[in-house]
């Protein structure tokens, strides 16, 4: 966009790396005041004279080459809201065998993006008379309105004129193939082939658009929904259309279609045989809403297995417009019952959607809780009608945060079913450095369900209190043994406890409700939290290495969110509850007294040792302190600051050098920090100094084996070296979208 000050482009761009690691290449902007427009240098690995990390824009706010100012956020976004934020090509990625060349681009390169622009001018207005232009606006009512913010009113506005020419190609000749298809092979064979085509096509826009980003860790196309959202990319990737992009797209949906057919093959007959098969032993595919199974008998399924809607994590239809818009223009008219609304349906969707209960009077995110337990309530009970007595409902579930496990819960049991079992299975991609930013749950877990025995006796929770402690130590104890840990550890005793109160139910409490004048039914969380209490239990031995010993709360709080957590950043919430079962308060106590955390949205961050430092806290002057945790935040301080002499001097002051306490806590703190190394360095400063500390003071602790740093993707594409994985990945840098 253009300086404030100059009226000269500003290239607006987090970093300037294009890939990092052994052999780095990077691009320095050149702004010389004689020139109208700034130039790129490529520079490779010992000609980097210059940081590729202080880039142009930092959390929203520019910086101009031409003037050093600071540009301010509020103006780039007026300016992308006026339609006066545009595209500048920086660099070209050639690819050769075994990775990319990089080069600055050359007048022909300029050339091309011009001659998009007069091409999309010319053939606009055709192709928006045949509908082919994604002119829908990108809805008002949305969790993410950055698109708005960015200047993307409408779906066809999240591309470049080069990608948007073409998409409307790859549309406009799918269209002319699809009657060549009729005009060839019979109705149904063709409408298939076509269908496919059209997912290959649905598939493109995803790495190539505004939205889509170059990832130079790994030298690959980062996707759209790399983080599951509409996050504004200030730098943005062109997978190559003219040559390299369909082909990937045709090669991506051929494997799916591959595999499926693989899965499909055991369900399938002889053509001659068809007709003599039951229905019920016949592969059947159909679209409907899960609360409505009108076509299935009442009593008829032997095994449901139902992967549901994980509460508030992922908005599917909202994430599904950008490719709903493209699809219905592909293959809308061969499955019109599918495209009749103008976007993704939202209201029927069963998740909690906070975004459909803005100004409703009441509190959003309650109601949008109360809405997704509707749905899935009613969900489960036609489940409930078409399985049979001896069925069995196997649902798959993975989410970390409490209160979504309790809705699910509920409506589970309250549609009249049973958890008799449940296990743990590692799913989740490890593909980020969790341990280091953002914690994620890495299992699902499995909850084998069966219906409940409607005529079961009230119960009261006292009386099934012991019996859930006892199941989720047990439980505990058994999947830590097989290598179960951090927040999966937590989640994983979630089953066990469902499935004592599942089976007691109903389950009353002692508080009266005050409409009816009874009992008030438990809440799943109840049980939850009590298993979590059992869990910390547990693993605050394990820190100490089967001894038991009591810390302040603040210490053991830090302990036990480091060991659940693995990373420094945790929804806020998950911290709340952690502080509730130590008995403080989050925001009194952790974050207002103890600093011990910095609040972030919905998460929490973990303070390092300096950003605790304050005086009678923190402090190197104390000799004595209110919490273990200070103690040892000082010490790493300390050693981290002036070194291993000055931190002696301090330990021996204050007597900690031989306390038994504070030897524990550096044994329990060197079990629960993540000890990860990515090329030779620590990737969280307290493992850092607590190895100092450790290997200077305390030579006899025991240390733990270093955690492997997560593995790289498998890079797919054409070759293998194109496009990344689409699930959760590594943010580069936190700057590469606006954190307002």
């Amino acid at each position: 966009m253009a300086c404030p000050t100059t009226g000269k482009p500003v290239p607006l761009s987090p970093n300037w790396w294009l890939r990092k690691g052994s052999d780095p290449v990077a691009v320095q902007v050149v702004a010389d005041p004689a020139w109208d427009a700034p130039q790129f240098v490529i520079k490779h690995g010992d000609a980097l004279d210059f940081d590729p990390d202080a880039g142009t824009v930092s959390r929203g706010v520019g910086l101009s080459p031409w003037t050093n100012e600071a540009i301010p956020g509020d103006y780039i976004k007026a300016e992308a809201q006026a339609g006066r934020m545009g595209q500048m090509l920086y660099a070209v990625a050639a690819k050769r065998t075994g990775g990319f060349d990089f080069r600055a681009p050359t007048a022909e390169d300029l050339e091309g993006v011009h001659g998009a622009e007069i091409a999309l001018a010319e053939n606009m207005p055709r192709w928006e008379a045949a509908g082919l232009v994604p002119k829908e606006p990108y809805p008002e009512v949305s969790n993410d309105p950055r698109p708005l913010v960015y200047g993307m009113p409408t779906w066809a506005d999240m591309f470049s004129p080069r990608q948007l020419v073409a998409m409307l190609t790859f549309l406009e000749t799918l269209r002319e193939i699809g009657r060549e298809l009729r005009a060839e092979m019979d109705a149904d064979r063709a409408a298939a082939v076509e269908t496919y085509l059209g997912m290959m096509l649905d598939k493109c826009p995803n790495y190539s658009s505004l939205l889509a980003s170059w990832h130079a860790p790994r030298a690959v196309m980062r996707s759209v929904f790399d983080r599951h959202d509409f996050s504004f990319k200030w730098t943005f990737g062109e997978f190559d259309a003219a040559a390299n992009l369909l082909p990937w797209g045709v090669a991506q949906v051929v494997d799916a279609y591959a595999g499926m057919a693989e899965l499909a093959s055991p369900a399938q007959y002889p053509l001659w045989q068809a007709e003599s098969v039951p229905p019920f032993e016949r592969l059947t595919v159909w679209q409907d809403s899960a609360t409505d199974l009108a076509q299935v008998q009442a009593g008829s399924i032997h095994n449901i297995t139902f992967d549901p809607p994980y509460y508030d994590n992922v908005m599917y239809a909202e994430l599904s417009d950008f490719f709903y818009v493209w699809l219905k223009r592909s293959v809308g008219h061969l499955f019109p019952e599918f495209f009749q609304d103008h976007l993704a349906n939202k209201d029927d969707e069963a998740v909690a959607n906070v975004a459909r209960f803005e100004g409703m009077g009441r509190n959003k995110r309650e109601l949008a809780e109360q809405d997704y337990e509707r749905k899935m309530e009613a969900i489960f009970r036609e489940c409930h009608r078409v399985l049979r007595d001896d069925g069995v409902l196997t649902v798959m579930f993975t989410h970390k945060k409490v209160e979504a496990w309790d809705t699910l819960a509920s409506a589970l049991i309250n549609a009249g079913f049973s958890v008799q079992a449940s296990w743990p299975v590692h799913t989740e991609s490890e593909h980020s450095l969790h341990q280091a930013k953002k914690n994620a749950a890495r299992s699902t877990i499995l909850l084998a369900c069966r219906k409940r025995d409607p005529a079961g006796e009230a119960v009261w929770w006292d009386d099934i209190r012991g019996q859930v402690q006892r199941v989720a130590r047990e439980k505990a104890a058994e999947f830590a043994a097989q290598g179960i840990g951090g927040v999966d550890l937590y989640i994983s005793t979630f089953g066990p406890a469902l499935s004592v109160i599942s089976a007691h139910w109903p389950v009353l409490t002692s508080e009266i409700d005050e409409r009816t004048g009874e009992p008030r039914p438990l809440r799943p969380e109840t049980a939850l939290d009590l298993a979590r209490e059992e869990v910390i239990k547990l693993r605050k031995q394990g820190l100490l290495l089967g001894r038991d010993i009591d810390f302040d709360p603040f210490t053991d709080w830090y302990l036990m969110a480091w060991d659940a957590f693995k990373a420094e950043q945790f929804p806020y919430d998950e911290a709340r509850k952690l502080a509730i079962a130590l008995g403080v308060d989050l925001d009194g106590d952790i974050r207002g007294h103890k600093n011990l955390v910095a609040k972030k949205g919905q998460f929490v961050v973990m303070q390092a040792p300096r950003q605790r430092r304050k005086r009678g806290m923190v402090d190197p002057d104390l000799v004595m302190f209110d919490s273990l945790i200070d103690a040892v935040h000082t010490a790493l301080l300390v050693l981290q600051e002036d070194g291993a002499h000055a931190c002696e001097m301090f330990l021996r002051r204050s007597g900690l050098l031989n306390d038994g306490q504070f030897r524990q806590c550096i044994q329990a703190l060197l079990n629960a920090v993540p000890r990860t190394q990515v090329r030779g360095q620590w990737v969280r400063v307290e493992a850092d100094v607590l190895e100092r500390l450790r290997a200077n003071f305390y030579p006899d602790l025991e240390v733990p084996p270093e955690e492997e740093p997560p593995q790289l993707p498998q890079q797919l594409g054409l070759g293998g070296e194109f496009g990344g994985a689409e699930e959760e990945i590594d943010e580069e840098d936190e700057d590469q979208e606006d954190e307002d």
